[in-house]
């Protein structure tokens, strides 16, 4: 894969106290949108979530949300997406958000965000896919993350061949960018 049609975004169901946060959210969905790169996402209108996909929807593009029929009301599902899929379940969300992904960002969110990124991680860990993955590391958000992984291979639990692969962006103009070459790199070399 050397080409990036969709891009899976982890993000807050709340936009948290920086306006900075909702500033990123709003630059990644226009970036996307003028890069013709379609966002999934999880399908809720509130906070991050949707901050980033009215951002898509405004410049243009495709916005694919998944959401479990639990949250539909209580993350307000974000109706206006081209393509809004109820599932069952946060197992079948998860599942089809990573289908439907070249690629993945994690803006700032909660407990949620870091269950889907870590995921992420670790199926990148045991080479269960090549797909790149990006922290978008506004004002420092994903840091103490960062540090702890610095501190798990400290202590012997990465192991040496095991390393976490990730991207780091501190900026959003440089998400895209970051990820392209990712995915260029990662791409298996012609037969």
């Amino acid at each position: 894969m050397d080409t990036i049609r969709n891009i899976c975004v982890y993000c807050g169901s709340s936009s948290g106290v920086d306006p900075r946060f909702g500033d990123a959210a709003d630059a990644l969905g226009k970036a996307l949108a003028g890069a013709g790169i379609g966002l999934v996402f999880g399908g809720g209108g509130d906070g991050l979530m949707g901050r980033v996909a009215r951002a898509v929807l405004d410049d243009g593009g495709r916005v694919t949300g998944i959401i479990p029929k639990f949250l539909v009301k209580r993350e307000h599902a974000l109706l206006a997406a081209q393509d809004l899929v109820v599932v069952d379940d946060m197992h079948q969300r998860k599942q089809l958000m990573f289908e439907r992904a070249d690629a993945f960002i994690a803006l700032p969110g909660g407990i949620g965000t870091l269950e889907e990124l870590v995921e992420q991680l670790t199926w990148v860990q045991l080479q269960r896919h090549r797909k790149p993955v990006l922290l978008a590391d506004i004002c420092g958000f994903w840091r103490p993350l960062l540090e702890l992984f610095a501190h798990m291979r400290n202590l012997g639990f990465v192991r040496e061949g095991f390393e976490v692969r990730y991207l780091v962006a501190e900026k959003i103009d440089d998400a895209l960018p970051m990820l392209m070459a990712a995915a260029h790199r990662l791409a298996p070399p012609p037969a």
